[in-house]
């Protein structure tokens, strides 16, 4: 495998124009938490068919556990910056969610305005399509301007590189071309493209960013179980619906039980 990320780099070394800018060291928010693996959670709810009511318990829940974040989608940003307020829970967003497809400029205004709304956090969709057909620059610069936009009102950027959807060679290029682009995380997956974090994408992840990027696993951890392994693997956040089942299980409240409103 290093074989195969020397020659990935050596590759975008040999791109005109690509970013070269250094890895962050902003990007590891420390414990919010009395349990270690609360703080480490992105309670998360992006249904469609999600309501302000659902939102709001989901927040009730954030505050509760003392989770990192709640991740919702865009239009309940406020409501969530709202009943946040005062509390250690951070608000996360998702920004060309869920395929990646629109434009940088739609990106950059998404995050923009979630950012004026309350969000501290924007986990971005990287341009699966176009990192397919190798055209790694528009993707580095796709991102580079999500990181400007994000880092000037001091938020923080997750960009999902959807592993279910790549090869080893391109989940490779994927990180590379976040980290050069200004990501202080790369993160598995949105959820719903069929498969979610394993523990083989999160080690390699880990192994080619480095120390100094966050990595988070998303989409299928639904017990305390699959967060450890995560953890292990060197994931230093989770998505996942389950969070309150997965610290309750930490805490030896209740049975490890596999639950959550959804696996994203």
């Amino acid at each position: 495998m290093d074989e195969l990320i020397a020659q990935v780099v050596a590759r975008l070394d040999a791109i005109p124009g690509l970013p070269s800018g250094a890895p962050l060291e902003r990007n590891h928010v420390g414990s919010i938490s009395d349990s270690p693996i609360a703080g480490l959670i992105d309670h998360t709810l992006l249904k469609p068919e999600a309501t302000p009511e659902q939102i709001a318990a989901l927040c009730k829940e954030a505050r509760r556990y003392r989770f990192a974040s709640v991740c919702v989608n865009p239009t309940f940003v406020p409501l969530c910056a709202r009943l946040l307020q005062g509390s250690p829970v951070v608000v996360c967003t998702v920004i060309g969610f869920p395929l990646g497809a629109t434009t940088s400029k739609v990106k950059v205004f998404e995050t923009a305005q979630a950012v004026g709304n309350g969000a501290h956090e924007v986990d971005m969709v990287l341009a699966v399509g176009r990192l397919k057909a190798g055209e790694y620059g528009e993707v580095a610069d796709d991102i580079a301007q999500v990181a400007a936009a994000a880092h000037s009102a001091n938020a923080i950027l997750k960009v999902i590189i959807e592993t279910a959807l790549l090869t080893d060679e391109e989940k490779i290029a994927a990180c590379l071309l976040a980290v050069r682009a200004g990501a202080d995380y790369v993160k598995t997956s949105t959820g719903f493209s069929g498969g979610g974090a394993t523990v083989a994408d999160i080690s390699l992840m880990r192994r080619v960013v480095g120390p100094h990027i966050g990595v988070k696993a998303s989409g299928g951890v639904r017990s305390l179980a699959d967060a450890q392994a995560m953890v292990q693997a060197g994931a230093t956040r989770i998505g996942a619906s389950a969070g309150v089942a997965i610290v309750r299980a930490a805490e030896g409240d209740e049975p490890n039980a596999e639950l959550g409103m959804q696996d994203y």
